[in-house]
């Protein structure tokens, strides 16, 4: 006589259409370490200027460290959206690290647009703040550029699908 055995297909673990609180996670995380360490740029770059002989070279490394804030910033919180949000399939991963990439870049803007009012006390200086927006244009659109591929790359990365345990019983003919 043969042995029949059936199994039970591993399914994967239902999951709601989109991980809101991955996703704010993401955008947290991204904001507290480029607000630390943008800071943290400035100050130093701030010092360096603010020498005998100021370097013409502070705005370029000014944007620079911003690019590269930006990415690594972008990366962490796409990781932490990756890994909360337990994707399983690396569409849905890059797609948790696109709406972060969006609510992270309007955090920041709010940010700067806040910090900025409340530097100005409230007076706008148009001229001054064309000069300010044709400056870091450029590095502006560079940071905001690889801080995207970043983020979705990092939480393609976070990549882990959970899956349920399956049974298996054996069926025997009886003796």
């Amino acid at each position: 006589m043969a042995d029949l055995a059936y199994r039970t297909p591993t399914l994967p673990v239902a999951r709601a259409a989109t991980p809101w609180g991955a996703i704010w996670a993401g955008v947290f995380s991204f904001t507290a370490i480029w607000a630390v360490f943008g800071l943290l740029g400035a100050a130093i770059f701030a010092t360096a200027g603010n020498t005998a002989a100021p370097s013409t070279g502070i705005g370029w490394g000014m944007g620079i460290w911003s690019i590269i804030l930006t990415m690594i910033a972008m990366f962490v919180g796409g990781k932490v959206t990756g890994r909360l949000a337990s994707p399983e399939t690396r569409g849905d991963a890059a797609m948790c690290g696109q709406t972060m990439f969006g609510l992270a870049v309007v955090a920041a803007l709010l940010v700067v647009v806040i910090s900025g009012v409340a530097a100005g006390n409230g007076a706008a200086a148009a001229p001054y703040m064309l000069t300010v927006f044709s400056s870091v244009g450029w590095f502006g659109f560079v940071a905001l550029f690889l801080g995207w591929l970043c983020a979705m790359g990092g939480a393609s990365t976070a990549l882990r699908a959970e899956r349920q345990a399956a049974t298996v019983h054996d069926i025997r003919n009886a003796a």
